[in-house]
């Protein structure tokens, strides 16, 4: 005898749902949402339709590519089916071909890249000339060889939240009569219940790659993102993602909700001050694209330690944090404190 058994999947996070006897409803236990059955039926329909009509692109992506992987950082590294070796984007090291990779990684859509690999190494150039305390070889040729054009996987979140917030607001008006000085405050009790929608909320989904540098060089113009298409991969390397959406859900509520937060908050115009008394923004839906956005990546070794230089492949944005060569900064210090001594020197004689 069997029995079938009906599992539904949060409709923001994508973890398995259970059922709360006392909410009467279906809790998240990863997200802490909660859903009502129909609002779970409901949203599993759709989640298993959106499913069923990808499957044969699906197939087709996994037919198509090849994946590397770094036996050195464990990175694994995505590329069309004409590459034949290529080397690690995080560590330099050769990379050995793994295998194919299963369909569900295939992305709904892709930015093109926008800028080419000589308008990367201009930028680059630019971003260097202002640091005047780095290493000459992370400016040389062989260094610049490294820099690769990369499609980071993203999750793209669009969020439904219901916000409501309690504020104690007040007025004060104050004038002069006579000899005395007046003020009249006035306290408002100002309350806000909207629903309110956030579009194209960013997570990159790799581990090797910072979050901070990834949101530094935000944000991409969605309009410009196309179906997915392997032929987008020719000439690029693309990073597999290892970090799922129910990972990243954290990331995404916390943009959404400080969002939602902030917007209500400015719409409490015309008063004094503003003291907040309750504050409740509840993530109601999440909607997600998997795409994969154009990132020109280069990584640096320095003295044991790996630096992490992007552009946005997109816009030219870029980010990263420099190494710092000591010998030409205590080089500078050196004249400084020779500068020094000698006009203490010379002031002295004068005085003297």
């Amino acid at each position: 005898m069997s029995v079938d058994v009906q599992q539904y999947k949060c409709p923001n996070c994508a973890a398995e749902l259970r059922f709360n006897p006392k909410k009467q409803g279906f809790t998240c236990e990863y997200c802490e949402s909660f859903f009502t059955p129909e609002e779970c039926k409901a949203a599993n329909e759709q989640m298993a339709a959106q499913a069923q009509a990808n499957a044969p692109k699906q197939d087709e992506f996994a037919d198509q590519n090849n994946l590397y992987a770094c036996p050195s950082c464990g990175a694994e590294i995505v590329s069309d089916a004409n590459t034949a070796a290529t080397e690690c984007i995080f560590c330099h090291n050769p990379v050995v071909l793994k295998g194919r990779l299963t369909g569900e990684y295939r992305p709904s859509k892709v930015i093109p890249f926008q800028l080419t690999r000589q308008d990367a190494e201009n930028l680059f150039k630019t971003w260097c000339s202002k640091r005047k305390f780095l290493p000459k070889s992370f400016v040389s040729d062989k260094q610049l060889l490294h820099m690769a054009g990369v499609y980071v996987p993203f999750w793209v979140a669009d969020c439904e939240i219901n916000g409501k917030m309690r504020a104690v607001c007040k007025k004060v008006n104050s004038w002069t009569s006579g000899s005395y000085r007046y003020t009249e405050t006035k306290e408002f009790d100002v309350y806000r219940d909207a629903r309110l929608k956030f579009e194209g909320i960013p997570a990159d989904g790799a581990s090797k790659i910072e979050d901070a540098l990834m949101e530094a060089i935000e944000p991409f113009t969605y309009s410009q993102a196309v179906p997915f298409e392997m032929s987008y991969l020719s000439g690029f390397l693309s990073d597999k993602y290892d970090v799922n959406k129910a990972q990243v859900f954290p990331r995404v509520r916390n943009r959404a909700v400080n969002g939602s937060d902030q917007l209500l908050r400015s719409s409490m115009i015309g008063y004094d001050s503003i003291r907040v008394t309750q504050s409740d923004m509840q993530v109601v839906r999440t909607d997600w694209q998997y795409m994969l956005l154009p990132v020109w990546f280069m990584t640096y070794q320095y003295q044991g330690q790996t630096y992490s230089f992007a552009i946005n492949g997109q816009t030219g944005k870029q980010a990263g944090t420099p190494p710092l060569d000591k010998g030409k900064l205590l080089g500078l210090c050196g004249i400084i404190t020779a500068v020094s001594v000698l006009l203490g020197a010379i002031v002295g004689w004068m005085l003297s």
